[in-house]
């Protein structure tokens, strides 16, 4: 098996400073290279760039076990114990959650520990974990 990189995601901010705040404070990321127009945020060890633009359009859900998931998102798969300890985090600092911590597909292929919020923009994230890493692509047979 190969060693997964870093990936890189780019996405829309409405106010730089709220953002810089929110993703440092909020989810615990490092600072990387920043303008007054973007800034790079180590976001559990990938380079997630927050570009200012005017107005953010997000739209769009469908129906994953009886809840409304975005269809537009971004996040990070966690270590089980990892995910946790996140979601118990974010409670603590009163995040309201677009869906709460919850297990996805409990007892069957892609069980899942799942949460979706939304940064100050409006952007939609979700975390998530398994059990295994094997368990990430499983299909049902």
């Amino acid at each position: 098996m190969s060693v997964i990189r870093p990936f890189h995601l780019a996405f829309p901010v409405t106010d730089i400073q709220e953002t810089r705040k929110w993703y440092q404070e909020i989810l615990g990321c490092k600072i990387g290279r920043e303008s007054d127009k973007w800034i790079d945020f180590d976001l559990f060890g990938h380079q997630v760039v927050a570009h200012l633009v005017e107005n953010i359009e997000i739209s769009g859900s469908s129906d994953v076990d009886g809840k409304k998931i975005p269809a537009m998102h971004f996040g990070v798969i966690l270590e089980w114990k990892d995910w946790h300890i996140f979601s118990e985090k974010l409670k603590k600092k009163k995040i309201e959650f677009v869906i709460e911590p919850y297990i996805r597909f409990e007892g069957k292929v892609g069980e899942q520990a799942t949460m979706f919020f939304k940064d100050p923009s409006g952007n939609y994230l979700e975390f998530k974990s398994f059990q295994s890493d094997e368990d990430i692509f499983a299909k049902e047979e």
